[in-house]
């Protein structure tokens, strides 16, 4: 079975966050196996799509998401990676509906060879700071809210230079309970070409930091809308990776765009339920 490894969130190598794509030419294997690869990749996340029978309601393809350590029930930067590829790989054009544990997830490519996802919308609500968290984070929150199924803590810092300058105790932040942190701030400076700036942290998962996280700005876009007046936004992610991603706010759903670059294409050398050297490897 083929394996990609695509940079999302940017339009050249090297940049935005790196995902890694299996496509299945049937069903999923076990969970060991999946959990068991993205281990081995050891990337943010490793989606996993497998055809779905035509005219399927459900979706064209069934989409799963796996960290190092645990599979997650949405992923934005690994769903792009994954349109890009059926598309680079001509096995799906145009519009793609993914069945996913989030429900169905539409992408669809555009002129420019951006891909927009339409995912839904993670209102957050206040939340009361839990204990650690200012040191954790290592500076005080402004405000602090919670995503509901999401699984995560929006927390508003001063500004963008105190997001960019965090070092958090990543060892504290997991300890906190939930899936990651987002921490935001207004833009630095007016006319940026962005008007947020984040960063996200779910050491609990197995990811110190996530250079782009299309699904937190699911939470982050409606937070920002509301504040700003406006439904269409950018947010710049600032990890030392850095990504744009540009948004628009519709009732309850959040669309995301961005590019994603092919940066490995290959083939996976171990199958399901079989040694590694019981398979063939490429050239060989």
């Amino acid at each position: 079975m083929r394996i990609f490894l695509v940079d999302a969130f940017t339009d050249r190598p090297f940049g935005g966050n790196p995902a890694g794509v299996v496509l299945l030419e049937s069903g999923f294997p076990g969970d060991d196996w999946l959990q068991a690869v993205a281990t081995e990749l050891n990337l943010s996340e490793t989606a996993f799509a497998g055809p779905l029978p035509e005219g399927d309601p459900q979706g064209d393809w069934a989409l799963r998401w796996f960290t190092p350590v645990a599979e997650v029930s949405l992923c934005g930067h690994a769903t792009l990676a994954t349109a890009h590829v059926l598309r680079q790989t001509g096995r799906a054009a145009g519009t793609v509906r993914f069945a996913s544990r989030s429900g169905i997830l539409t992408t669809r490519t555009n002129s420019d060879a951006s891909i927009t996802m339409d995912f839904p919308a993670s209102p957050a609500v206040p939340a009361a700071e839990p204990d650690g968290l200012a040191a954790a984070l290592g500076t005080r929150p402004v405000s602090v809210w919670h995503t509901g199924d999401l699984g995560d803590l929006l927390v508003e810092v001063a500004d963008a230079r105190t997001v960019e300058q965090l070092a958090p105790d990543h060892a504290a932040l997991a300890r906190l309970g939930g899936r990651g942190v987002i921490v935001t701030a207004a833009a630095g400076v007016p006319d940026a070409g962005h008007h947020f700036v984040s960063r996200y942290f779910a050491p609990a998962y197995g990811v110190p930091e996530d250079p782009v996280t299309g699904s937190a700005h699911t939470a982050l876009a409606p937070w920002w809308a509301a504040r700003l007046g406006r439904t269409v936004l950018t947010g710049l992610q600032l990890s030392t990776r850095r990504g744009l991603v540009h948004t628009r706010v519709s009732s309850d759903r959040v669309e995301l765009t961005g590019h994603a670059v092919t940066v490995v294409a290959g083939e996976l050398g171990v199958a399901p339920g079989k040694r590694a050297g019981d398979d063939f490897y490429p050239g060989e």
